[in-house]
């Protein structure tokens, strides 16, 4: 992206790695260093251009300023969806303070390249949804999930709400931020089901199997699945026999 002069629109995504601080410093350097090459990978594997965007780092974290002819659907889905992998891939051998777990926060609005970083409201609200409450406390229940994502009211409605994605509605909650001067709605998602679930439930399957009650403690397996799209990403499957 070439410099500019005055506000221009541009998709702002902004992220954050989870309990940075309360790493050593050696850790802290690691984390530095791995997050925007973990970032560029997921870029990378999306088919999106990284050397096009505007970067601000900020030590455990950044903010980056998109091209909106880079497509919004693509940003919002196929560079999270390759971020969680990249997470995962690199947590598989990490436990505890080693694994990476990551914030994530979307919008979009009118910026404009300041002396001193960026200029605009869309980048501040940007920033207020990466802060929201709602992020800590979803990591905090959900120990497995190493990304939790939070999109504007503005720009959910026009990439998952209008069916631009493999994303389904009903995968994200509808929350409202209140941070600092902000407050709006915004919608919550993490990978593996929806941030609204109870950390008993984290745990159960798509396909429940269980004993009921009313069936003399017969044991009875589900078949679920659900296609939302061509694409099976955003699909749940469930495996078994109706016959036990």
């Amino acid at each position: 992206m070439t410099d500019w002069a005055g506000f221009r629109p541009c998709t702002c995504i902004a992220v954050d790695v989870a309990g940075y601080g309360g790493n050593n410093d050696r850790r802290q350097s690691e984390i530095q260093h791995e997050l925007p090459r973990l970032l560029s990978r997921a870029a990378s594997a999306a088919g999106l251009d990284r050397t096009r965007w505007r970067v601000q780092p900020q030590g455990d974290g950044q903010v980056a300023l998109v091209p909106q002819d880079e497509g919004e659907p693509r940003l919002v889905d196929d560079y999270i969806r390759h971020l969680v992998v990249e997470l995962r891939k690199y947590n598989q051998q990490r436990t505890g303070a080693y694994r990476m777990r990551m914030r994530a926060a979307l919008h979009h609005g009118p910026v404009e390249l300041a002396d001193h970083g960026f200029a605009g409201r869309a980048v501040v609200a940007t920033c207020r949804l990466l802060e929201a409450d709602q992020l800590y406390q979803v990591l905090a229940r959900r120990p497995d999930a190493d990304l939790a994502l939070m999109l504007s009211d503005d720009i959910f409605g026009t990439t998952v709400g209008a069916g631009h994605t493999t994303f389904v509605q009903e995968e994200f909650d509808s929350v409202l931020v209140r941070k600092k001067e902000y407050e709006h709605p915004a919608w919550l998602w993490v990978p593996g089901g929806a941030g609204r679930q109870r950390p008993d439930q984290e745990a159960a399957p798509a396909a429940q199997l269980g004993t009921s009650a009313d069936n003399g403690g017969d044991l009875r397996q589900t078949v679920v699945t659900h296609l939302y799209q061509p694409d099976a990403r955003g699909s749940v499957f469930g495996f078994g026999s109706a016959h036990g």
